[in-house]
């Protein structure tokens, strides 16, 4: 019987920051060679940190790393790599205007007489990606490539540099279900070449599906390892998140009223004069909320920024509450009835060295019933603040702590409670559970729900999660190279496959299909 080498140990690992914070303790797991290990946990739960722990990005106080069985220090990335752990972070880390192979051979280019040799990067760049069956073409340029491609160029950049362990942190965010079934393949071809995958993943169908054994976090704990054949998504849940969750949406269906958000034959151009919004045209109205699917980087963000007033447009109209909102200003917007949970919720969300209290009031303290004199009732902001943290249950040491010291997803709680709360009647909500745990998703879709029926408000959903946009939206779009090409009446009509056909451009529908339904 064939037996299985220990490729990776992290041995009671404590991290504790220079605020006091116990991200990590005493944690203790570890990956066999040909294996596909799970890391799973709330946000807050330390995962990232342990991650940055094994790549040399942070250093632990205490506990030791062994690599090949060997015992390593591991003091910056570069040596990680040298270590042979690579590390796929979920931003891409790619130059977008080289070469596949200029990207996947840098810094560790092959040299003739001391120059590049660039026939030799992109033969040993196209060797690794048909040993590995990526499909991919050296000389392509990395812009003109689809997200699930420029992932696979991740990867082979780790194994360019001989990384045996692969860490791979929620590589499935922005892909439609067939990029996700190709990468699979990919992954389970890399394990049977002997290297070892760590899956960083929220998505527990992906976990049950692909992995060998789990690992679970939790409030920087190790709950346990376990083999993925003694468990279910149910399971699994309860001991992330300690209770049962519910992985299904119960609602009521909806009663649609007058227009809230129409939008009019929008036109954008990019900053180069690309086409990015191609007459896109819909309405949204009173209790509904509209869904809108699609690859990344097909016009999401641009009809985003459009509809917040982040960015002008070049043609068309978008009116909110029957009022046009070209050239107005963001507040102005917003005082007309909108509320934001925008994409970045770092860069747009929020100001990271704020407070917890000046987030969740930054849109509310000039508003008379806030005011004491000609100032913030700081009292009443008090309350304010401390019903919403107990609401939407973040954890945080206490209100006055800067928001940047809280996890992603606790970041994510505070955005989505002070735009859930504005009293607004139109919530524009782009990738709100992205990046948060199982049981804070449920807890976001839950509340969207309930506010759109029982505030008889309207939404609109982006969202590259496919299951989060069948299991909220009343009605759907799909989006594809800047263009609405596929509308479904109800959500629950379509499959998630069915709808990565639309996504991909496998599969579209004509004006007089949409007739309607728009």
């Amino acid at each position: 019987m064939e037996t299985h080498k220990e490729a990776l140990k992290m041995e009671n690992i404590t991290k504790i920051y220079p605020n006091g914070f116990v991200a990590n303790k005493g944690i203790t797991f570890s990956v066999m060679e040909g294996e596909i290990h799970a890391l799973v946990g709330e946000n807050g739960a330390g995962k990232t940190t342990l991650m940055k722990v094994l790549f040399g990005m942070e250093q632990a106080q205490e506990g030791k790393i062994y690599v090949g069985g060997k015992q390593v220090k591991i003091t910056s990335p570069l040596d990680a790599i040298a270590k042979g752990v690579g590390m796929v972070h979920q931003h891409f880390m790619l130059v977008p205007s080289m070469t596949v192979a200029q990207n996947v051979t840098l810094g560790i280019e092959p040299r003739r007489h001391g120059l590049v040799d660039n026939a030799a990067c992109i033969k040993m760049t196209q060797d690794l990606s048909d040993k590995y069956e990526f499909g991919l073409d050296a000389t392509a340029t990395v812009a003109d490539l689809s997200v699930g491609l420029m992932q696979k160029v991740e990867i082979l950049k780790a194994l360019a540099k001989g990384a045996k362990v692969l860490i791979l942190d929620e590589p499935t965010a922005v892909l439609t279900p067939q990029e996700t079934r190709e990468l699979f393949k990919q992954l389970k071809l890399l394990k049977e070449n002997g290297h070892s995958i760590i899956f960083i993943s929220h998505k527990l169908e992906e976990v049950m599906e692909l992995c060998d054994n789990v690992t679970i976090l939790r409030h920087g704990y190790c709950n346990g390892s376990y083999p993925i054949s003694d468990l279910d998504e149910a399971k699994l849940s309860r001991l992330m998140v300690g209770r049962d969750v519910v992985l299904k949406i119960e609602k009521a269906d909806p009663k649609p009223g007058r227009p809230i958000l129409e939008v009019r034959d929008l036109e954008k151009l990019s900053d180069t004069g690309k086409l990015v919004l191609d007459h896109v045209s819909f309405t949204i109205r009173e209790g509904e909320v509209l869904g809108i699917a699609g690859v990344e980087g097909n016009g999401q963000s641009f009809l985003s920024d459009c509809i917040s007033g982040m960015q002008r447009f070049d043609g068309g109209d978008i009116l909110l509450n029957g009022k046009s909102i070209a050239g107005r200003k963001i507040s102005d917007i917003r005082e007309s009835g909108m509320s934001n949970i925008p994409e970045d919720r770092m860069t747009v969300g929020c100001v990271p060295t704020m407070s917890i209290m000046d987030n969740v009031m930054a849109d509310r303290f000039e508003r008379r019933e806030n005011m004491h004199g000609l100032f913030m009732d700081k009292k009443k902001a008090l309350k304010i603040t401390d019903d919403l943290i107990k609401e939407f249950e973040i954890s945080c040491d206490d209100r006055s702590e800067a928001i940047r010291l809280l996890s992603g997803g606790n970041i994510q709680k505070v955005v989505v409670a002070r735009e859930f709360t504005s009293g607004a009647n139109f919530v524009l909500a782009n990738q709100p559970t992205r990046g948060v745990d199982v049981g804070t998703a449920e807890m976001i879709r839950k509340y969207l729900v309930r506010q759109v029926r029982e505030q008889n408000i309207a939404s609109l959903l982006i969202s590259a999660d496919l299951n989060e946009v069948l299991e909220v939206s009343d009605r759907l779009l799909v989006m594809r190279q800047g263009k609405i090409v596929a509308a479904f009446p109800k959500a629950n009509m379509v499959s998630e496959d069915e709808l990565g056909e639309y996504m991909l451009g496998i599969k579209t529908m004509t004006p007089d299909e949409m007739e309607g339904l728009l």
